[in-house]
Formats: structure tokens, C-alpha cells, sequence
């Protein structure tokens, strides 16, 4: 069953607000955990190197899995399964998108309240900042989006990678370092300007 026709994601990718009643506890646990988590997934399935055209479909896949496998999660442990399925779904899509033509990407909406040179300067610096994060090892990339941009401690990333959290703090460590070493290599400041 597609998570998307099983109305758990309305058709812009998003949670539902809301929608019918759910028929059975598994239905309910995994619509509790799409509404909880998407945002988590879409973020850092981007910030993993799926290319925002397939960001959509993939964050689909991994609760698609999640759906299936639903008994198996242990509850506390969604977003660990989550994070682990997200990793195997970007890695895949890492791999198909080599072999094939992405489109452009143009934008969903247009904010008609913010100045088009904010939109455009906003759009960079999220564009310097992936390209950051692709040039970054994966065990170091995945360390630093989820301490630095998701905001998590590290006793949380390390909880969640399954690794000591004195692992998680050198990566955290060699990752700040490489991000500051590529940002100079590049001659842009902090902020993503030269």
C-alpha cells in the first residue's frame, strides 16, 4: 500500500491536517508517526544528496517501509528507523539519480510577501550549503545535519547512529573542521558570501 494512497501524505507530500478515521492501531501508530517525523525525513533525505525533484518520492519509500514494518518498530524507536530507512532510500536515489536527467527545478509557490533579491540570496546559500554537505564524507555529513541542522544533542546523534557518543563527538569535530577548511578553499565566509 502507497503511503501517499493511503491518504497518510496529502498530495503535495505533506501530512494530512486531517482526514478519516483511521480503522486499526497500526493504521493509527504509522499516521501518528508520518505526522511526527515527516519533516525530520524530508530534510534529511535532502541534506543527504537526494536531489529535491526526488525528495518527495523518496521520504514516500521510506514511509512506505515503515508501513510494512510497522510491528517491528519499537515504540521510542521511530525515528531511529526512520533515520536508518532514510539512509538505504537516499543512498539508492543518490545512486539512480547518476543515470538520470533531473529537470529544472522550479519552485512549488511563489512567496509574493519577501523581496525576490531575499529569495534569491536565501536560494544560494541553501545551494552553497548542500554543495557543503555533498562534499563531506557520509558519516561525517550525517553527524553534522543532525547535530548542527536538526538541532539534535549529541547523546541523541549518538543514540541514534548506534555509536558512543565520544564516536559522534569526533565526527562532529573532523566535520566542523572540514566544513570551515571547504568554506576557505571556496573564499566564502560563513554566511555563504565571498
Amino acid at each position: 500500500m502507497r503511503v501517499l494512497e493511503a491518504g497518510l501524505l496529502d498530495g503535495d507530500g505533506s501530512p494530512p491536517s486531517a482526514g478519516p478515521r483511521v480503522a486499526t492501531r497500526d493504521d493509527q501508530r504509522i499516521t501518528g508517526i508520518v505526522r511526527e517525523h515527516y519533516g525530520f525525513v524530508w530534510r534529511l533525505l535532502l541534506r543527504l544528496g537526494v536531489p529535491a525533484s526526488a525528495a518527495q518520492d523518496a521520504a514516500q519509500q521510506v514511509f512506505v517501509v515503515a508501513t510494512r514494518r510497522v510491528a517491528e518498530i519499537n515504540l521510542g524507536s521511530e525515528k531511529s528507523f526512520l533515520f536508518g530507512t532514510a539512509l538505504r532510500v537516499a543512498s539508492d536515489e543518490r545512486r539512480l539519480a547518476k543515470h538520470r536527467e533531473v529537470p529544472a527545478e522550479l519552485p512549488d509557490t511563489v512567496d509574493l510577501r519577501s523581496d525576490p533579491e531575499q529569495q534569491l540570496h536565501a536560494r544560494r546559500q541553501r545551494g552553497v550549503l548542500q554543495e557543503l554537505l555533498l562534499a563531506m564524507p557520509l558519516d561525517l555529513r550525517t553527524v553534522f545535519v543532525l547535530f548542527e541542522l536538526e538541532q539534535m544533542t549529541k547523546t541523541e546523534v549518538a543514540e541514534l547512529l548506534g555509536v558512543p557518543v565520544g564516536t559522534a563527538v569526533s565526527r562532529l569535530r573532523r566535520a566542523r573542521e572540514l566544513f570551515r577548511e571547504v568554506l576557505k578553499r571556496r573564499g566564502l565566509s560563513r554566511s555563504g558570501e565571498p
